[in-house]
């Protein structure tokens, strides 16, 4: 005999708006005012009310004289009815609501050291006084940013975003220009600077590559000039401490003319380099942040955003 396997029953479809409307009903215990609180007419509160005596198998509002009271199972019903409706307006809510101060979370940001040490201070007093709860992991630049924001392994990259990956949202935060950083009574600080005393200082270069050579030997070429790179150090933070015990020069990222202070001037400071205006068009070196799309809406991530802007002292879109 040959044994057939019945089809499992099908799963009962749940309608969430009928929790919603029973809430209503029992609440108001009026077909009237329940459609007036869900912005619905009371012919259609009436025929849900019909469905859900259907499902319920029970009359749940009954005449009483002008009134309409509960039922021993609509009483009953009253408390789970309001709890359940709450719990389904915390699933539905947008993540970004969340309170920081209620967060329990650890952030992995991959920055230059540079930018790690512009933003650390800013970010750990934000997250002592509004998510005390929120631990910070600085990363070097030492993951392909695309893989690693796409498996989890950084939150977020900030700096000099050089890869395009279709699914990566990007948002530009600061523009900054490059200054010549040397040590207080430097030869180069004593006249105004030309790109024939720059060209004949010593420099120091920053590269994590090891490169000799960057876009102020593209510009000094212009006028044919040369440059003497007498050390290549893979961070800024390296050729700012050089420059500060010796006569090397090395460039630093500072805010544009007429911006506001910015914190990546503060170790140049904390240093005591002078900053000079580097009398050449170099590019602008453009700072923003990168994060995988998943964490769009998460509240925890978007907590974490607007904290780097305000670091930063960027506006940035509240919504994103």
């Amino acid at each position: 005999m040959m044994l057939v396997n019945s089809p499992e029953p099908p799963e009962p479809v749940i309608d969430a708006h009928l929790a919603v409307a029973l809430n209503a009903l029992l609440t108001e215990q009026s077909v009237t005012r329940a459609a007036a609180r869900l912005h619905t007419s009371p012919a259609a509160m009436s025929r849900t009310l019909a469905r859900l005596r259907r499902v319920l198998q029970d009359p749940l509002l009954v005449r009483a004289g002008q009134t309409m009271v509960p039922t021993p199972r609509a009483q009953a019903l009253r408390d789970e009815a309001a709890a359940v409706v709450r719990r389904l307006g915390a699933l539905l809510t947008p993540g970004t609501g969340v309170d920081p101060a209620t967060l329990r979370s650890t952030f992995t940001i991959q920055a230059a050291d540079l930018v790690g040490a512009a933003l650390a201070p800013g970010l750990l007093r934000l997250a002592r006084d509004e998510a005390p709860g929120v631990s910070l992991r600085f990363r070097a630049e030492e993951l392909e940013a695309g893989p690693a924001l796409r498996d989890g392994r950084i939150d977020l990259e900030i700096g000099a975003i050089d890869h395009v990956d279709p699914e990566t949202q990007v948002e530009e935060l600061v523009t900054l220009r490059m200054a010549a950083a040397v040590r207080p009574g430097h030869p180069l600080a004593e006249q105004p600077l030309t790109a024939a005393r720059l060209a004949a200082a010593e420099h120091v270069a920053v590269s994590r590559r090891g490169r000799f050579t960057g876009p102020l030997d593209t510009a000094l070429t212009e006028h044919s000039l040369h440059r003497r790179v007498a050390a290549v150090l893979p961070s800024h933070l390296a050729a700012m401490t050089l420059a500060a015990r010796s006569d090397a020069v090395c460039l630093v990222p500072t805010p544009l003319p007429g911006a506001a202070p910015s914190p990546f001037t503060d170790a140049a400071t904390a240093l005591g380099l002078r900053l000079l205006d580097i009398p050449l068009p170099l590019p602008a070196v453009t700072i923003g942040m990168a994060w995988h799309p998943r964490h769009a809406a998460d509240g925890a991530h978007h907590w974490l955003r607007s904290a780097v802007r305000r670091t930063l002292g960027t506006p940035g879109d509240a919504a994103s």
